[in-house]
């Protein structure tokens, strides 16, 4: 057993020194190819048990669950053949992201609508269809379209500094985007459970704070140091992003009939895959972090 774990131990510090040198020069089609694929996928499931609940009512709800779908099909296909990342990847990227404003649009629609409107703000945001949604689920569409453009990690071609800079600010500026989404669907999600735990306060702390890293880090100014505040709170995000995912297990166990009712319990329980969107900007973060471009 101790064997074993120390060759896991080994293998796991082969893969993240791969990674890290991989990053430190920008290529990173791969794994952006295939983030993009997995939190597609994450956000196709949080959105089919959210417009269950919504009783589909309207036939453009299934689409963002059929283009996150293909979105993740496109994803792994990108990782494995750097040809399908430049072509295919990019374009339902595309496509996925006019749904995704689409899907933003009647989001803010649907909260109009409901009694008071936007005079009646805090009980209606959340309580209605979670506006910033949609727009999350774009943040791995755009990370499909960044891939299409970074190098394979196989390759030899060497990117300029200002090309590195350049798509080191882009992942950048993706975090900032996907914290400030995640932690505010973090903030009324917990608000309708009146914050239980002191734990559900810790994204709504971690989120703006990497979101402001993430910003401050696009000037070029003081480098180092942002750097390593920005690994910081992403190795943060991360770890909250963990620890949620076990609240909100834990959470859909304790509903009435538990494991039972699984299924049930899973379309109106916690969501549970929310945290690990949340710890998937840490991830973001991290690669931006990382990332050498002109000092």
């Amino acid at each position: 057993m101790g064997i074993q774990a120390h060759m896991a131990h080994a293998e796991i510090k082969v893969v993240a020194g791969t990674l890290l040198r991989d990053a430190r020069q920008a290529r990173l089609q791969r794994t952006l190819a295939l983030v993009a694929g997995l939190t597609s996928g994450a956000s196709g499931l949080e959105v089919a048990y959210m417009h269950y609940r919504g009783s589909y009512s309207r036939r453009i709800m299934w689409t963002p669950i059929v283009m996150s779908q293909v979105l993740l099909a496109a994803g792994v296909a990108g990782a494995m053949k750097p040809r399908l990342a430049r072509t295919l990847l990019p374009a339902v990227s595309a496509v996925t992201l006019a749904d995704c404003a689409t899907g933003f649009v009647f989001h803010l629609r649907g909260i109009a609508r409901k009694p008071g409107g936007w005079r009646l703000l805090v009980p209606n945001v959340p309580m209605g269809p979670p506006p910033l949604a949609p727009l999350l689920f774009g943040v791995s569409a755009y990370l499909g379209i960044l891939a299409s453009r970074m190098t394979p990690e196989d390759s030899d071609r060497h990117d300029s500094p200002e090309m590195r800079e350049t798509l080191r600010q882009h992942v950048a500026a993706a975090t900032a985007f996907a914290a400030l989404c995640s932690g505010t669907e973090a903030l009324y999600s917990h608000y309708k459970n009146g914050f239980h735990y002191a734990a559900q306060y810790t994204p709504l702390i971690v989120a703006p704070a990497l979101a402001a890293t993430a910003l401050a880090s696009l000037s070029r100014g003081g480098a180092q140091g942002k750097r390593k505040a920005l690994a910081g709170l992403s190795a943060a995000a991360m770890l909250d992003g963990a620890v949620g995912m076990a609240y909100h297990a834990r959470g859909v166990l304790r509903r009435p009939g538990g494991r039972k009712h699984l299924m049930y319990n899973i379309m109106y329980g916690p969501p549970v895959l929310a945290p690990l969107l949340f710890a998937a900007c840490g991830f973001l973060g991290l690669l931006a972090s990382a990332i050498r471009g002109r000092q």
